[in-house]
């Protein structure tokens, strides 16, 4: 699972004012795309939006409208969107900088939520981030995206077959909706990741080496990485169960409590793999100690077996004219057999303390 590099503050931007609209990431969208669900009781009207002076009749009607924009580096689009729909210039700035931390913010007609999102693409695996900001105000959602995205799919199909429920639940139960979609994606990527990281424990036991401890790092980083936008997410999510906004109603209350569960859900999975990939690097650490103690112990047996060995040797290669042994027709023989006995009688003891 590989995870995408998260680009630095580039010069240009330092120092900009929180209210001026200018892109401050990377491109990953030419186009922008804008699409538009009018839900009501008895129906579903989709529709794509070429300009934002098609959503003034949309602004203040009975009906749910979500509006969708993929791509956040038109300037002009957003500055027609603050005279529209009177969405707060600094909101909008935000919005316009996919680096930003996950945070929460209530101005006077709306709420406004950021957090990251993820994907898994099961093909690559690669994992891909975006910025999800979402302006939430009286019978309307604005989502933005820095790209184009199938994500929010099943919520769409959701709206298509339960019109009734988002209609009467209202914008802050269509939020939920997609808030929960981004905490099932971070609980799924943590499943695919903790099941490599599981895996690799029978791995490790059975083939410890420089391959494993390379892929322990690996899991390390990625884990580290995935910890970077899970737990701001929480912390967002966290102020928002807490927040007793106007904008969300008290029949949904209990619905961002359940994203609260979720998101500490995914926190929890992400203390305990981070913890099992700790304990699993102990274990290898052991594993691999283990096994050069076992590797000095044979050594160490086999000097020690030689010492006497050495010793014998030593004494009848001395040069001395009186050494009786050396004139003994069979002396070479003798001294062969106690070297052989003595090596046999120590590895016999060695082996009884099961010191190999």
């Amino acid at each position: 699972m590989r995870m995408p590099h998260t680009p630095l503050k580039r010069k240009e931007d330092i120092g900009l004012s929180p209210y001026e609209l200018k892109f401050r990431g990377r491109h990953r969208s030419e186009e922008i795309r804008i699409t538009l669900f009018d839900i009501d009781f008895e129906k579903v009207d989709e529709s794509t939006i070429r300009s934002v002076e098609e959503l003034l009749p949309y602004k203040n009607t009975d009906t749910l409208t979500w509006v969708n924009i993929d791509g956040l580096h038109n300037e002009k689009l957003m500055g027609e969107l603050v005279d529209t729909l009177q969405i707060p210039a600094d909101i909008l700035s935000d919005v316009m900088e996919p680096g930003t931390r996950p945070q929460m913010d209530e101005f006077d007609h709306g709420l406004f939520i950021s957090v990251k999102m993820m994907k898994l693409d099961e093909e690559t695996n690669q994992v891909s981030v975006d910025n999800l900001s979402l302006v939430m105000m009286d019978n309307l959602l604005v989502t933005f995206q820095e790209e184009k995205s199938d994500l929010f799919n099943p919520v769409r199909e959701r709206i298509r077959k339960h019109s009734k429920r988002f209609r009467k639940l209202g914008a802050d139960y269509l939020a939920f909706a997609l808030l929960d979609i981004v905490i099932d994606n971070y609980i799924f990527i943590l499943g695919v990741l903790g099941e490599k990281i599981e895996d690799l424990e029978n791995r490790m036991v059975l083939h410890p080496g420089r391959e494993t401890l390379k892929i322990i790092n690996l899991l390390k980083r990625e884990l580290s990485n995935l910890g970077r936008y899970i737990r701001p997410a929480r912390e967002m999510i966290i102020s928002l169960a807490k927040s007793d906004s106007d904008f969300i109603a008290p029949a949904n209350e209990k619905h961002y409590k359940e994203l609260q569960d979720n998101i500490n859900q995914v926190v929890e999975l992400l203390e305990y793999y981070r913890e099992l990939l700790y304990d699993e690097l102990n274990i290898y650490h052991s594993s691999m100690s283990t096994k050069l103690n076992d590797i000095m112990a044979l050594l160490t047996v086999f000097s020690v077996v030689f010492i006497p060995l050495t010793f014998i040797v030593g004494v009848y290669g001395m040069n001395f004219d009186n050494m009786p042994e050396l004139h003994l027709r069979y002396g070479y023989f003798i001294v062969w057999g106690v070297m052989v006995m003595v090596a046999a009688g120590m590895l016999w003891y060695f082996k009884r303390r099961k010191w190999f």
